[in-house]
């Protein structure tokens, strides 16, 4: 029996979207103490809540008519939602949309 890689398998889930994973714990750290605007791109009520201290609340439905709420492109952002799944779309369209320093936090959970 042939044993696949595991880079393999998981890129595989990430394209079936059946997997996802915020980046490191220390570069989310890094990204805010070098001052990265943290967005939260859960719905309004989520954001209510109980949010990351500092965040703003972009939800990621309304993103790509607030972008430029974003600011300047080539700054470090921090996108975090309530599991990950959506921050890691935000990362995706802030990408696709020119910013080049876009950190995808995770969870609310996973924010240090």
């Amino acid at each position: 029996m042939k044993v696949l890689p595991v880079s393999i398998i998981l890129s595989f889930l990430f394209a079936a979207g059946l997997a996802v994973a915020a980046d490191p714990v220390s570069q989310v750290k890094a990204k805010i103490k070098s001052g990265a605007k943290i967005v939260d791109v859960r719905t309004p009520g989520e954001f209510d809540s109980g949010h990351y201290k500092g965040a703003v609340n972009i939800p990621l439905q309304e993103m790509n008519a607030r972008l430029a709420e974003f600011g300047d492109k080539a700054k470090p952002i921090v996108v975090y939602c309530r599991s990950g799944r959506r921050s890691a779309e935000a990362k995706k369209i802030l990408i696709e949309n020119g910013y080049t320093d876009v950190t995808d936090g995770g969870g609310l959970p996973d924010m240090p």
